[in-house]
């Protein structure tokens, strides 16, 4: 997501109509339907068409999307796993510790769990809704946008009309969500550069910006995703190592928990929403893993897949804001690499591991939103040269435009907030309750319609996350001295 892997794009070639599936022996079943509505009950003395429906939706009913799916390379258990940690551990996790600071120590850690698992429920809920459109169509799987355009167009027959609409919108916040990626990680390296490079000369981390331009446009023009899979290895095992590292200084002398705030201001409680939800959302990667899995009924359960994985991504955030805010203070800022002391040649050396781990890993963010973009401007263009000087165009400006992003706001804690409140709460937190009640329209919403009490509840804790941390982010960029 991590932050989000190309791996959004796996089965993402629809275009503007659903994959349809085989041809299969039994008869073809109406690709709309509509569970136990109004809509869908039969005139009286309709016995044919009746029976006709039975059995359309008996055998709708017994077809196992899983048991479908046609794959080249499925995954295992494990390789899926480390997948789902790679899709959500990130900057995000570096920014962990300003995030405890807007909020105070305990709320931070008890308000971190408690994302983390609101989180983790509306990855479940989206594919529990994909593997009930999938039954209901008879597809194979689909993916995220897939999933918010079939539960409209298989909802209340008010809605049907907006199915395109909430396709594009959903696919408009993943493009977001990746280019707001980008600007991070392009800030993040200039910005850990500077601070080793501080140490000998002082410049603007401007310059710093514009000397990673072109090496960031000529690595960003490769488009073959299998070439960038050893820059993928390099870019995980400096992570991983650059963490170890940072957690060493953390841990080291910590002063007593009554050193640092235990709750925060409501003031700045926006602010951690942003930091905390853009950290958390790797919503994005959950149907691409889960569809390529080899044993996908091991990934959801109580010990399944995503929950083992999740726990363990919950547990490094919390770890990492709790120690680093209480180690750092008042004084932590927007990259806990930022707080390592600068004399020191582990601690440079840290900063220079994220910064290349961060700078490679920029290529795989990228591939996402160039790809939605690419097929579109590519189709307006003939002849074969033409097309790759378009995607070559099309990668610079883009690679350029999250460039004068960072440099138009050089504040990498205002610009996670901003991305996480803007584009992650959308994604993770409004659009899964909303396809859920959709999707399950016609199904029920269980006793006492306990899930559509339970999808209210999170979508308006969304809302407020998304309105309220918008206004904080933007207004601590536009006034920076509310910092």
């Amino acid at each position: 997501m991590s932050e989000r892997q190309p791996l959004l794009l796996q089965g993402d070639a629809s275009g503007h109509g659903l994959i349809r599936p085989p041809v299969r022996s039994s008869p073809p079943d109406s690709t709309l339907v509509n569970v136990h509505s109004e809509d869908s009950i039969a005139a009286p003395g309709d016995d044919d068409e009746q029976s006709s429906q039975a059995g359309d939706e008996n055998l709708k009913s017994s077809y196992n999307p899983t048991h479908h799916r046609t794959l080249e390379h499925p995954t295992s258990n494990f390789d899926t796993l480390v997948h789902l940690l790679k899709g959500n551990i990130g900057t995000g996790i570096l920014a962990m510790p300003e995030a405890f600071k807007n909020a105070g120590l305990y709320v931070g850690l008890f308000g971190t769990l408690l994302m983390g698992a609101i989180c983790t429920h509306c990855m479940h809920m989206l594919v529990n809704c994909s593997h009930e459109l999938c039954r209901r169509l008879q597809q194979p799987s689909l993916n995220f946008s897939e999933v918010a355009f079939c539960s409209f167009e298989t909802g209340p027959l008010g809605l049907r009309r907006y199915s395109h609409l909430a396709r594009r919108v959903v696919t408009t916040f993943l493009f977001i969500t990746q280019i707001g990626f980008c600007c991070v990680y392009f800030l993040f390296v200039a910005l850990n550069v500077k601070d080793v490079m501080d140490h000998y000369f002082i410049m603007d981390v401007r310059i710093y910006l514009l000397l990673m331009l072109l090496p960031m446009i000529l690595l960003n023009l490769v488009r073959n995703l299998k070439y960038l899979t050893p820059v993928s290895l390099i870019a995980a095992f400096l992570t991983v190592a650059g963490l170890a590292i940072s957690f060493s200084y953390m841990l080291h002398d910590l002063p007593d928990v009554h050193t640092v705030k235990p709750v925060a201001t409501w003031a700045t409680l926006p602010l951690y929403f942003g930091t905390a939800i853009y950290a958390f959302e790797g919503i994005g990667v959950v149907l691409p893993l889960e569809n390529q899995m080899r044993t996908p009924e091991d990934f959801g359960g109580t010990t399944g897949v995503l929950n083992t994985g999740m726990v363990i991504v919950a547990c490094l955030y919390t770890s990492v804001g709790f120690f680093g805010y209480l180690k750092y203070g008042e004084s932590v800022k927007g990259s806990i690499t930022l707080n390592l002391p600068q004399g020191e040649i582990l601690s440079q050396l840290v900063r220079i591991t994220m910064a290349v781990a961060i700078f490679l890993s920029y290529t795989l963010q990228f591939y996402v939103p160039v790809n939605m973009v690419e097929p579109f401007v590519c189709s307006h263009f003939d002849t074969t040269r033409a097309k790759n000087l378009a995607s070559t165009v099309l990668r610079t400006v883009l690679v350029t435009f999250t460039f004068l992003l960072a440099a138009v706001i050089p504040n990498l804690g205002s610009i996670i907030s901003l991305v996480g409140a803007v584009s992650s709460s959308a994604l993770a937190l409004i659009a899964p309750p909303i396809i859920e009640i959709i999707t399950f329209y016609h199904v029920g919403y269980g006793r006492y319609n306990w899930m559509l009490w339970k999808d209210f509840l999170i979508l308006i804790f969304g809302l407020c996350g998304f309105v309220f941390g918008t206004w904080a982010s933007l207004a601590q960029i536009l006034n920076p001295s509310l910092n």
